[in-house]
C-alpha cells in the first residue's frame, strides 16, 4: 500500500484559483458563424435541417420572468462558464439563465404546416408558472389535418444542464429536467409566419440538491471540477411530414444472422426498409400494412471488430419520411475460456480490454468539445497508444462522439451519471481506499451514507437511467452500462442492475465500479491506484476498471501549478518509463491469470487533475515517442487471450 500518495491525494477544494486560460487548435480555429454544423444524429438522419447554433442574447437574473433585456451574446452550444461561450461567468443555484434567438419562417414555409390549433397558459409567463400545468408539456391540440401540407417542424436540444423551460413567442413549449439527455418538442402549433421568437429559461443547481451531476461542483479542486451550466449539445430544428419516424430500436442478431427492427411513428404508413453493406444493397422489403416491427436476414455478415469496424447502412421510407441509420453486426457477452477463467467477448471470442478513462472534458469548451475533429482526436489518439476501449466517465457525450467510436472501431464502456446530495468523501474515497475488502460489505440500501436519502431523488435517477440505455440502445460500439462508481450516489445496485438488463439483455453491466460491491451485474470491478495490481478469480469476470492515474504537469499547458495525481513524476521522459513499467510488468502478466479489462486514468488532464496521457488541451502527448511501446512491441490493439 503506496500511504504516502494515498494521503497526497486527500481531495480539496480550490474554488478560487484562477485557471489559466487554455485552448485547443480547434478552439482557436472555431468560426462562430460555422459552429458543430455536422448532423446532430447520424443514428436518424434527415436531409431538411437547421443548425441554431451561433450567437444567441443571454441574460442572468434572479427571477423566472422574462428579462426586460439582455446582458449580451453567447455562442451556443458552450456553457456560459466555458472561454469558448464568450460569457465566462458561473451560474449560480439562485439564478436564471435566459437564451433567445429568432427564427425566420417564410410564407411558403408557413403555408406547409399542419393545420393545428393551439392552448396557450396566458399567465405562463415565467419558468415557474407553468410548474402547476400538467399539461404543459406540449400546449398543443391538434384540430385539423391538411393532407396537401402536413408538415411540422421540430425543435432538439442535444442537452441542457441542468432544467429548462423552452418558450415560442411568448408562449410555453416544453420543460425539460436533467443536464445530459436530449429533448425536443413540436413547435408547430406556435409558429407565425416571419419572426419567431425562441427563448429558453435554464435553473442549475448543480452539486447543492440530488440531481444527476456527474463531477461537476461550484467547489471545484481535485478530481472534482468546474460545473457547468445551460445549452451544452446541438440545437437544431427540422422538417418532418405528419407521419413520421420517431426512433428506432435496432437489435442485432449475431448468432441468427439478422436485424430486428422496432419503430415508434407518429401516424401509420406504407414501410420501405433497404439494407447496405458498402454501395451494394442486400436487403429489400416494402409493406403497406402497420407493421412497425420486423426481422430481416443479414446474408452477407461482416461481423464489427476494433480492427475492421464494419458498419451497414440503413435507410427506411415511412410514407413521405426518409430516415437514414446505420448499425452492426457483433455480440458482447462474458464465457468462460478453455480454463474455465469468465471472460469478456466480442463475438464468442475472448478479448481483453486494454481500456482508458475519459472525462470528455475540454479547457476552453468544458462539456463541449470545440469541434467535430476535436472528438475524433481524442479517440484516434488513444487508438494509437493501443487502447481498443474507452470508458465515458460519469459523463453522456453527444451522438456524433458515439458514431465515431462506432466507425473508427472503439468499445465504449457507458457510465451512468452520478447525482444525489453530499457524499461523505473518507466513507465512499479514503475508507474503501484503506480496506477495499471491508467495503465490498457495506450494503448500498443505507441511503443516508451513500447521499441517497431523498426518495424523489432516487426514482429521478433512476428514470434517467433507463432514458439513457433507451437513448444509446442503437450504438454497436456501446459494450457495458455502468450504473454506479465508486459508491456516488449509490443505491440498490442489484436492483438497478437488473432493470438495465431487463431493458437491455444484449450488453452487460458493471454494477458497481471501483467499491461497495454487492455481488451482481456481469463483473468484479475494482479501482487500484495505490497497491499492487492483483487479480481475484470468482464467478464473474474481473476487471480493473481504473489504474494508474501517473500523473505529469506540463508547463505552459497545465490550468494551475498545483499537481493532484496518484504518482507524480517530473518529465515526460519517467512518466514513460513508469508508464511502461506498469502495463508491462504489472498488468499484462494478470491476462492470464483471469484479468479480462483494465481502465487506465487517464484520456487527458482535467483542470488540477494532471495524470492524462494527454495534456488538458490536446496539444501534447506525455509518452515519449521513442518509448510509447516498451520493447519495440506494440500494444495488440485487439489483443486477444
Amino acid at each position: 500500500m503506496d500511504i504516502l500518495n494515498c494521503i497526497r491525494n486527500i481531495n480539496k477544494s480550490h474554488e478560487n484559483d484562477v485557471l489559466a486560460r487554455l485552448t485547443t487548435v480547434w478552439g482557436e480555429r472555431l468560426n462562430p458563424e460555422h459552429v458543430l454544423e455536422e448532423y446532430p444524429r447520424p443514428q436518424l438522419k434527415r436531409d431538411n435541417y437547421t443548425i441554431l447554433n451561433g450567437y444567441w442574447n443571454y441574460a442572468i437574473t434572479h427571477s423566472s420572468a422574462f428579462p426586460a433585456s439582455y446582458d449580451g451574446k453567447i455562442l451556443v452550444p458552450f456553457s456560459p462558464e466555458s472561454l469558448l461561450s464568450g460569457v465566462e461567468r458561473q451560474l449560480q443555484p439562485e439564478e436564471y439563465l435566459w437564451y433567445e434567438r429568432s427564427i425566420f419562417l417564410s410564407a411558403e414555409e408557413f403555408s406547409s404546416l399542419t393545420a393545428t390549433g393551439q392552448e396557450s397558459h396566458d399567465d405562463c409567463r415565467s419558468y415557474d408558472d407553468c410548474r402547476s400545468h400538467d399539461d404543459c408539456k406540449s400546449h398543443n391540440i391538434h384540430v385539423g389535418h391538411n393532407p396537401s401540407a402536413g408538415k411540422r417542424l421540430l425543435l432538439h436540444f442535444g442537452a441542457v444542464d441542468q432544467s429548462a423551460h423552452v418558450y415560442l413567442n411568448g408562449q410555453s413549449v416544453c420543460r425539460h429536467t436533467g443536464g445530459y439527455l436530449p429533448f425536443e418538442a413540436d413547435i408547430t402549433p406556435f409558429l407565425k409566419e416571419g419572426e419567431n421568437s425562441l427563448a429558453v429559461c435554464v435553473r442549475d443547481v448543480s452539486d447543492t440538491s440530488y440531481h444527476t451531476r456527474g463531477k461537476q461542483t461550484l467547489k471545484r479542486g481535485g478530481m472534482f471540477y468546474t460545473a457547468q451550466s445551460g445549452i451544452w449539445q446541438t440545437v437544431w430544428m427540422e422538417w418532418v411530414p405528419e407521419n413520421y419516424i420517431q426512433k428506432l430500436y435496432l437489435t442485432p442478431d449475431f448468432d441468427g444472422s439478422s436485424l430486428h427492427i422496432r419503430m415508434l411513428t407518429a401516424g401509420s404508413e406504407p414501410v420501405n426498409i433497404q439494407v447496405f453493406a458498402g454501395e451494394r444493397r442486400i436487403f429489400h422489403i416494402s409493406y403497406e400494412e402497420p407493421h412497425l416491427s420486423v426481422r430481416i436476414p443479414i446474408r452477407e455478415m461482416h461481423p464489427w471488430t476494433p480492427d475492421i469496424p464494419y458498419l451497414y447502412t440503413l435507410k427506411i421510407q415511412f410514407g413521405s419520411d426518409m430516415v437514414e441509420s446505420y448499425f452492426a453486426m457483433r455480440t458482447f457477452t462474458t464465457e468462460r475460456d478453455r480454463k474455465g477463467i469468465m471472460r469478456f467477448c466480442l463475438n464468442h471470442k475472448p478479448i481483453f480490454l486494454h481500456g482508458v478513462l475519459d472525462q470528455g472534458y475540454w479547457p476552453d469548451g468544458l462539456y463541449t468539445a470545440p469541434s467535430d475533429d476535436a472528438l475524433i482526436y481524442d479517440i484516434r489518439s488513444m487508438q494509437k497508444l493501443g487502447f481498443n476501449m474507452m470508458r465515458k466517465h460519469i459523463k453522456i457525450e453527444s451522438a456524433r462522439w458515439y458514431y465515431h467510436c462506432d466507425r473508427l472501431g472503439m468499445i465504449v464502456w457507458q457510465d451512468m451519471v452520478s447525482g444525489g446530495s453530499t457524499y461523505s468523501m473518507p466513507l465512499v474515497c479514503y475508507f474503501p481506499t484503506l480496506f477495499p475488502h471491508i467495503s465490498s460489505h457495506l450494503k448500498d440500501n443505507r441511503y443516508r451514507l451513500f447521499g441517497r436519502l431523498s426518495e424523489k431523488g432516487r426514482k429521478e435517477w433512476t428514470k434517467e437511467c433507463l432514458d439513457t440505455v433507451d437513448y444509446l440502445y442503437n450504438v454497436p460500439s456501446i459494450a457495458t452500462w455502468v450504473p454506479f462508481n465508486e459508491g456516488w450516489g449509490q443505491f440498490d445496485a442489484n436492483r438497478i442492475a437488473r432493470l438495465i438488463k431487463a431493458k437491455d439483455p444484449t450488453r452487460s453491466v458493471d454494477h458497481a465500479s471501483g467499491w461497495f460491491d454487492q455481488g451482481g451485474g456481469d463483473f468484479k470491478s475494482v479501482h487500484n491506484y495505490f497497491r499492487k495490481l492483483s487479480v481475484l478469480k470468482g464467478p464473474r469476470a474481473y476487471v480493473l476498471s481504473e489504474y494508474g492515474g501517473y500523473a505529469c504537469r506540463i508547463p505552459r499547458h497545465s490550468s494551475v501549478e498545483r499537481i493532484y495525481g496518484y504518482r507524480q513524476y517530473p518529465t515526460k521522459e519517467e512518466f514513460s518509463i513508469a508508464y511502461h513499467k506498469l502495463i508491462n510488468r504489472s498488468l499484462k502478466p494478470l491476462i492470464e491469470k483471469g484479468l479480462c479489462g483494465a481502465v487506465y486514468t487517464q484520456v487527458s488532464d482535467v483542470e488540477e487533475e494532471v495524470n492524462g496521457l494527454l495534456t488538458y488541451d490536446r496539444k501534447i502527448c506525455k509518452l515519449a515517442p521513442t518509448a510509447r511501446f516498451a520493447n519495440g512491441r506494440k500494444w495488440n490493439l485487439n489483443c486477444r487471450v
